[in-house]
């Protein structure tokens, strides 16, 4: 019976939802956008490249917002250094580092995104266009005049026109941008992994009258700190000279390198004949060369894989060669020596070259960095140890002595003695590392202040 008397109350239920049901309705409809309206709203937040975009960004003038830097030159400077004009330079310097897009001051002020505007007559080391590349609100001034002038400043285009003022000389207060205002030496960009140094990179305003100044620092910037005393306090001046004059044509770093590798071997044939002076002639022009080379490729901004590849490969493997011409050769020359004492001479000296080049792999792979940078004191060892440039030093010493025997002697003994020591500075690092953890190189520690 009371299941009877509930069922009309259900039906009467049923009856009252089926006009709200259809009122309901009514407003989900009203309230949905025409198809073609839904349509352009999701193509507009997908954005033209199907990337999503922010809702302030589709109410808002600005451009579409990027976050890949673009280079803008400030200025128009008809400078040229090493061949090039200032502003080429910029652009192939901030190209190696990523940055390609080049805008005009006048299409800045539309790019909703970073922006690094650098005077067109600033000279910036390398290692500081990375940083310029990636840190934002930066005014990069220079580390020379004391005045710390800007010379770039990373900003975003819609704020350059006050960064391009700032360049352009007029007189604004850099506080008022709100940004980090930094010379080179406030970047801690002081250690050079690449060339082992520890040197300030250089930014600077170059002018006409300062050409030959402002070359031949960029060119002392191309220097390792690590290398041998030849390499180091000889061949600067002259190598400046001839980079500089090689700049502008169209030899190229390999073209230096391919004239070395024949000095190379007309040395190994001219030692082979007994022909030692004009052989140590072919030998020293190959050294010389040899700094040429990466040095015009890092003033002209060409370095390549290849060309590292083809000039440290050469580097490797002749030295060996040229002592063994050298033993072989006394006899041509007059010095005869027995079939056991060439083999023991030769057999030290290429038993120690390539010994101490395993010492330095193994302290790259094991210590992580060059056994020659870790103290002071094996960094000045790198400048007399026993390679190919002191080693001709000692053969030339010879030669001019009249005794180029002796001269081969005197490799083998000191290449030995080198090799004691390397085996005790490679022990002593293993050491270090055990008792104090990871190695540091010396070049990376601050400096003491006095």
């Amino acid at each position: 019976m009371a299941a009877r008397q509930n069922k009309p109350r259900q039906v009467a239920a049923r009856k009252r939802s089926k006009p709200d049901k259809k009122r309901a309705a009514t407003r989900k409809a009203k309230s949905q956008p025409a198809p073609e309206l839904a349509e352009n709203k999701a193509a507009a937040a997908r954005g033209m490249n199907g990337t999503s975009v922010d809702a302030e960004e589709l109410t808002s003038d600005k451009p579409p917002r990027t976050f890949e830097p673009a280079l803008c030159i400030v200025g128009d400077a008809g400078l040229e250094l090493w061949g090039m004009r200032a502003v080429d330079r910029l652009k192939t310097q901030f190209a190696k580092a990523g940055v390609t897009d080049v805008l005009d001051l006048e299409d800045v002020s539309q790019r909703n995104g970073p922006v690094i505007l650098v005077r067109s007559d600033a000279i910036i080391d390398q290692p500081l266009v990375p940083i310029l590349a990636k840190r934002p609100n930066l005014i990069l001034t220079d580390g020379v005049s004391g005045r710390a002038i800007p010379l770039a400043v990373t900003a975003t285009g819609l704020d350059a026109a006050q960064a391009a003022a700032l360049l352009s000389g007029e007189d604004i207060d850099p506080a008022s941008l709100k940004m980090l205002v930094r010379a080179p030496a406030d970047l801690d960009a002081a250690f050079w992994k690449g060339l082992r140094k520890r040197e300030v990179p250089y930014a600077m305003i170059a002018k006409a009258e300062d050409r030959a100044d402002v070359e031949w620092r960029m060119f002392m910037g191309t220097y390792k700190g690590a290398t041998d005393v030849i390499t180091k306090h000889v061949w600067p001046v002259p190598a400046f000279y001839a980079t500089r004059a090689l700049a502008p044509t169209r030899i190229t770093p390999n073209m230096v390198t391919t004239l070395g590798a024949i000095c190379v071997a007309l040395a190994f044939w001219l030692f082979l004949e007994g022909h030692f002076a004009a052989g140590l002639v072919a030998a020293w022009a190959m050294t010389f060369l040899d700094t040429v080379d990466g040095k015009l490729a890092r003033t002209t901004l060409t370095s390549s894989k290849w060309g590292d590849i083809f000039d440290h490969g050469i580097d490797l493997i002749h030295p060996p060669f040229w002592y063994i011409a050298w033993g072989y050769g006394l006899a041509a020359a007059g010095f005869v020596w027995s079939g056991t004492m060439l083999w023991t001479v030769l057999g030290i000296i290429f038993a120690g070259y390539v010994l101490q080049r395993l010492m330095e792999g193994a302290a790259i792979k094991w210590l992580g960095m060059e056994i020659h940078i870790w103290r002071p004191i094996d960094t000045l060892f790198r400048q007399i140890t026993a390679r190919r440039n002191p080693n001709l030093a000692l053969m030339t010493l010879s030669v001019v002595a009249g005794r180029p025997d002796i001269g081969l002697l005197a490799v083998a003994a000191w290449t030995g003695i080198c090799l004691i020591l390397h085996g005790v500075q490679l022990a002593q690092a293993f050491a270090a590392r055990r008792k104090d953890g990871e190695l540091t190189s010396w070049m990376k520690q601050p400096q003491r202040t006095q």
